[in-house]
């Protein structure tokens, strides 16, 4: 299987214990979307759509990460930047 990457490493915590998760592919972003996600909401139903159109091309991925960066904050991940 292809992975599609998305561009710049996207890294949140995702864990009380501080656990940091970098997502650098729709693939990885869809398995925790699908298997690891905390609740269930609008937001990660909308990404888990969008990252699925983008890996069948249609919509952009950028349109795909941002949701899924929607989602994160929505379920309480907090972004880290590490650069």
């Amino acid at each position: 299987m292809i992975e599609i990457n998305w561009g710049k490493p996207l890294s949140f915590v995702v864990s009380p214990d501080g656990e940091v998760k970098t997502f650098t592919t729709l693939e990885t972003a869809a398995y925790w979307l699908q298997r690891r996600w905390p609740v269930d909401d609008v937001q990660r139903r909308h990404a888990a759509r969008m990252l699925d159109a983008a890996a069948h091309c249609m919509t952009p991925v950028g349109s795909a990460r941002k949701a899924f960066t929607d989602a994160a904050r929505s379920a309480g991940f907090q972004t880290v930047n590490r650069h």
